[in-house]
Parts: structure tokens; sequence; C-alpha cells
């Protein structure tokens, strides 16, 4: 293809070769895998992601904009701020790519906030003191791409990722503009750390219950990295060598250009056609396909 070739999802058009925003990620490594970090200076003690050469390679050619995109990593870690998270550190694989996308990339530390028990959009209005969930629902509203990410324990997904799961179901009967789901018509993966076992199956866990809510699923929509079997190095310790596993860097690198394709997809088409998946008809006594019986 020469510069010149044009690309088309739906209504939008893209120009192959145009430059992407890098913000501060920037490759010092002549390696397609190899991958270093700046030293710790953050609140948190986070040090900055550097892509490898290939993941810059593959946003500076790409030829899809993805700058009307908005996404949200949910880090579902049991350690609160400004405590050092490992999950945290691969989740900034994922939202480097999408910056230099010129994705607009939102996260939250789901243990900073108080997300009381229950199933109800407010929980204050079920005898709980306190529910930040309201405000945080907001934040998952605006996103068309939401992204869980969630540390090991016992072979589970985190406590707070269930939590954050179950207050996301919480506003699943919300409907859109179209009278679907609120989550028609957005896209959601996974990302999982740890030791010995476990990321397969807490994948499998939180992508069914993503689509069961309403989010589109992408193929590949998961990536992990474990360390080995017993007590041992996190992803972010010195010669864990989870920075530079290439099979977790290939897996979170196609998994996050399939969200950014899906979501980018959808938005164009926007969303989910709606016909046969409208909440609002059927509780209006539309049965869409189904044949009038006789009787009536």
């Amino acid at each position: 293809m020469t510069s010149e070739t044009r690309i088309e999802y739906g209504s939008r058009v893209w120009r192959q070769g145009r430059s992407r925003p890098f913000a501060s990620y920037h490759s010092r490594s002549s390696s397609s895998t190899a991958r270093s970090y700046a030293p710790a200076n953050h609140a948190r003690g986070e040090r900055a992601v550097i892509l490898t050469d290939f993941q810059r390679e593959l946003c500076t050619t790409s030829r899809w904009d993805f700058t009307n995109l908005r996404a949200l990593f949910v880090n579902c870690t049991l350690k609160p701020s400004p405590e050092l998270s490992h999950t945290e550190g691969l989740m900034r694989i994922a939202m480097a790519i999408m910056e230099s996308n010129g994705v607009e990339v939102d996260q939250i530390r789901a243990v900073d906030h108080e997300l009381a028990p229950g199933v109800w959009p407010d929980m204050r209005e079920h005898g709980a003191e306190r529910d930040d969930w309201p405000e945080l629902y907001e934040r998952v509203r605006a996103a068309d791409i939401l992204v869980l990410a969630s540390p090991i324990w016992l072979g589970e997904k985190s406590s707070v990722c269930t939590r954050v799961v179950e207050r996301l179901y919480a506003c699943s009967s919300i409907l859109n503009e179209n009278g679907q789901y609120a989550y028609y018509g957005k896209v959601g993966g996974c990302l999982i750390t740890g030791n010995e076992d476990g990321i397969k199956h807490c994948s499998m866990n939180i992508l069914y219950s993503l689509q069961h809510l309403g989010y589109t699923i992408p193929p590949q929509a998961d990536a992990g990295w474990i360390g080995e079997a017993g007590p041992g190095p996190s992803y972010l310790d010195e010669d864990s060598g989870g920075p530079d596993n290439d099979f977790t860097n290939r897996n979170t690198t196609f998994m996050t250009w399939n969200l950014l394709h899906l979501a980018l997809m959808l938005k164009d088409a926007g969303g989910v056609p709606a016909h046969g998946n409208q909440r609002s008809l059927w509780d209006a006594g539309c049965r869409f396909d189904f044949a009038n019986p006789d009787y009536r």
C-alpha cells in the first residue's frame, strides 16, 4: 500500500502513515521485544513504561484514527495508594499504546474508593452510609473501552474485582438512548498478574461477566503474567522477567489493538444495531420476530 491508500470503517476514512503523539513514552532498546523502565519517581513508586521498538512502530504506522475513543482501566489490586501495584505495571503497557494513538485514557484504583456491597446503582438509597460508585459509574459510562485488571489470589480474581463486577451489574439495567442495556456498543478486556496459575481461569470469569452485562468482547481480549510456582518476584520486581516476557507482551499488544479496532468499528456504526435487543420495546409488549399466537 502507498501512503495515499485509504481504508474505510463505516463513515470514517483514514490515511496510512499518520504520525502519532507519544507523550513521554520512548523506546531506548533496539530489540523488538526488550523493554526497560525509568526509575521509580511517582507517588506510588511505579516506573514509567517504555514501549518496545515494535510496539512503537505499530503505533506510528497505524492508518486508523482512534482519537475519538475513551478508555477506562480499573485496577483491582488489593493495595491502596501509594503502594506499588504490579498489576498496574502491566496495565501501563496497554495504556501507553492507547495514549500513543491519541485515545483519552482514564484509570481507577478501585480499592482507593468506598464501593458499598450490593447490586443497586446507589447503595446509599439502600442503607449504605457511603457509596462512591455513582460517581465512578459516570467514568464507566463515558468510556468506549473498559479493561479490568486483577491480581490472582488463591487462583481467583481479587475480591476487589468481584466487587467492581457486582457494581457494574448494578447498573446493567440502565438503558441507552436506543433502549438497549447501558453497556451495548462498548468493548471489554482484562489483564491478570500473579504467581503459579490462574490467568485463563480469571480471564474466563471476567470476560464472561462483561459480555453478560452487555459489553462486546473482541478476539484475544485477555493477557497476563505469572511467576514461578511458590513465593518469588512479582511482575515489576527486579529479575522477574515480567516486563520482558515475549508471550505477555505479545498478548497485551494484541488485546490492546483488538480493543481499539472493535471499539472504533462499533462507535462509527452507532453501536450494536437496535433491533431485537431493545429492553424498552420488550417491556412495552413488542416481541420482535416472534409470530403472534393464533388466539390473539
